[in-house]
């Protein structure tokens, strides 16, 4: 079965599923639309015969399922459009920013045809099923907690900067990007989060978002989720989170890298000597979204687990002491 995709936003994150649903053997592209021309200019130049629509209704037309990669503000409208139609809706995080909008987008979603999902890229990932594999094995114990430790030179980074959108604080900033997908992570493997500490730093400006986000979470049993998140100085981008367990700790590094350390020096978990980590990523999540489309079992976010993310999020750029 070949499903009929639109694709809604031709940002960064738009691009990169266009291309690897380009080749992907269950997905038909056959609308996209983005209102920046620059963005459509950058598409044609991936994929010359790319069907560009002159509206986002035009492109979803006839779709299938709607993947939707634009900013957050209009998401709620287009899912909504796409769910009256009776088509997948397949979105981007963070839903939203209101969270009362959001619940409100969750509870339509949910009597829709299909229930929306959401693109939180590691939930299929090789290194989440390594780790589950060796939860459900014993290698790594009794589950501990969990630490996400971030740091950036700048934010946006250096590619991000076509999305001028991230770096305010109405929509942007790296909690809603980059630390919402390690509270996913937590989730998943912990059960739901409450916040109990958050100490975000944000500059003079009060357009800008975020600097700095420290905060402390607990699990339903007292299991501890930190973060530690900062901008600024001279360094590579560091994204690390370290599953941490009573025989043996994994760390994620860069998202896709897995590392394991039964107390000696970390050790690669997984080989990537033969595939694209990224690439393999966004392959494996659109084979979980076939799977979704035929009523099959799946391991893509829900639109539930996406709302429980914002609600921490936003809460956390608030702050709580």
């Amino acid at each position: 079965m070949t499903h009929r995709l639109a694709i809604i936003g031709l940002g960064i994150m738009g691009r990169r599923m266009l291309e690897n649903a380009w080749r992907h053997t269950a997905f038909d592209v056959c609308g996209v639309w983005d209102p920046s021309v620059d963005s459509v200019t950058k598409t044609r130049e991936l994929i010359p015969d790319v069907p560009v629509a002159a509206s986002p209704e035009a492109a979803m037309a006839g779709a299938d399922v709607v993947y939707l990669a634009c900013p957050p503000g209009p998401r709620k409208t287009y899912a909504l459009q796409a769910a009256a139609a009776g088509q997948g809706v397949f979105m981007e995080k963070p839903l939203g920013t209101d969270n009362a909008q959001s619940r409100d987008l969750v509870n339509q979603l949910a009597r829709a045809r299909l229930p929306g999902v959401v693109n939180f890229t590691q939930a299929a990932s090789r290194g989440f099923d390594e780790l589950r594999r060796a939860i459900q094995a014993g290698e790594t114990g009794e589950l501990l907690g969990i630490d996400i430790v971030v740091n950036y030179p700048a934010w946006p980074r250096a590619w991000q900067k076509d999305a001028d959108w991230l770096r305010l604080r109405h929509e942007g900033g790296y909690t809603r990007e980059v630390i919402s997908h390690f509270l996913f992570l937590a989730g998943r493997f912990l059960g739901p989060l409450t916040l109990q500490q958050a100490l975000p730093r944000y500059p003079d400006d009060a357009s800008l978002c975020e600097l700095d986000m420290l905060a402390r979470l607990t699990t339903a049993d007292g299991k501890p989720v930190t973060v530690m998140a900062t901008t600024g100085g001279q360094q590579p981008d560091r994204q690390e989170v370290t599953v941490r367990g009573s025989r043996m700790n994994h760390q994620f590094r860069e998202f896709y890298q897995l590392w394991r350390s039964d107390g000696g020096p970390w050790q690669e978990a997984l080989d990537w000597t033969t595939e694209d980590p990224r690439t393999s990523a966004l392959h494996r999540q659109l084979s979980e979204v076939d799977l979704w489309l035929q009523g099959k079992p799946h391991k893509l976010a829900t639109a539930e687990e996406a709302l429980a993310v914002q609600e921490l999020v936003e809460a956390m750029l608030v702050g709580k002491s």
